[in-house]
């Protein structure tokens, strides 16, 4: 729209102005014709599309199975852990995260990614790394991570929650970081996060967990307060909008530069991996579904 900016000025212009003095013939007069036509042209075009994405979600709506209809979705970023480990839920602006004291980092994040969040006018660069003191000591801090060859991985990302200052201020808290390989957390993993950005802004809704996977062996630290390094991380992407459907991804936590299609799984190989079960909340036929099968050229 930043083309047409001064074309629509024009035309506010013209309908402040006080039409018993005259000015506003004056004014438009002096209005280069085809400027005026072409800002029309674009506010229909902007009108016209907003227009037609509304009329795609109402009829994607439409399609839904029908133990969708009246289903509560509030509850699907709340996964449910399997096996037996330490969880202090936390609930922030933008997301949900299941805490574990024990090894200082989250065991899973979850949050709704809406087209409408996918942007905002809150920057990053306000915002620092804290600590988190809803949660007990020893806790993780900005400075366990200092020299350690590790990032202070988002788990929730900054980006998804630029829509509102507070909810971009909790993703710093280190209660949603976990120590990720600077290349991944620079490279293959923020090419992730934007593509769920784009899948939200093209579907209008998506549901989105994601986390570290610790695999059974002893595991690294980093810091005074010994924070855990994950092997690997996960993320778990849902969408109901029209044919509800699901796919998941695993990222080992080392350099790489992967296509997106090598990091795909299923949410069921997902949930075997990391002992998690997500979107339990989903009518029977609707998980079993979406969390066997998987195409990421549905996306």
């Amino acid at each position: 729209m930043k083309k047409y900016l001064i074309p629509c000025l024009a035309i506010m212009l013209l309908v402040s102005c006080d039409l018993s003095t005259g000015n506003a013939k004056q004014i438009a007069n002096k209005i280069d014709k085809h400027i005026y036509k072409e800002a029309k042209k674009g506010i229909k075009k902007y009108a016209d599309n907003l227009t037609e994405k509304a009329q795609q979600r109402i009829q994607a709506s439409k399609r839904q199975p029908k133990s969708l209809q009246n289903f509560n979705e509030d509850t699907l970023i709340i996964a449910s852990i399997v096996n037996n480990r330490a969880e202090q839920l936390l609930t922030r602006t933008g997301y949900v995260t299941s805490y574990n004291a024990d090894l200082r980092i989250p065991n899973w994040v979850g949050w709704v990614l809406t087209d409408a969040h996918t942007s905002g006018i809150n920057k990053r660069k306000n915002s620092q790394f804290h600590e988190d003191y809803d949660v007990p000591t020893p806790r993780a801090t900005h400075f366990d991570y200092i020299q350690s060859g590790y990032d202070r991985g988002h788990m929730c990302p900054a980006g998804d929650n630029k829509w509102d200052a507070q909810a971009l201020d909790e993703t710093f808290l280190m209660t949603n970081i976990c120590p990720q390989n600077p290349n991944l957390n620079k490279g293959d993993w923020n090419e992730l996060e934007m593509k769920c950005r784009n899948w939200a802004n093209r579907m209008g809704k998506i549901y989105i967990v994601c986390g570290p996977i610790l695999y059974n062996q002893k595991h690294k630290t980093i810091g005074k307060n010994r924070v855990t390094v994950p092997e690997a991380f996960f993320k778990v992407v849902l969408c109901l909008e029209g044919n509800p459907k699901g796919i998941g991804f695993i990222y080992k936590n080392q350099s790489g530069d992967k296509a997106l299609s090598s990091y795909v799984n299923s949410i069921d190989q997902v949930e075997r991996i990391t002992g998690i079960d997500f979107f339990g909340n989903l009518p029977d036929d609707i998980e079993t579904e979406v969390e066997a099968s998987y195409d990421l050229r549905q996306w």
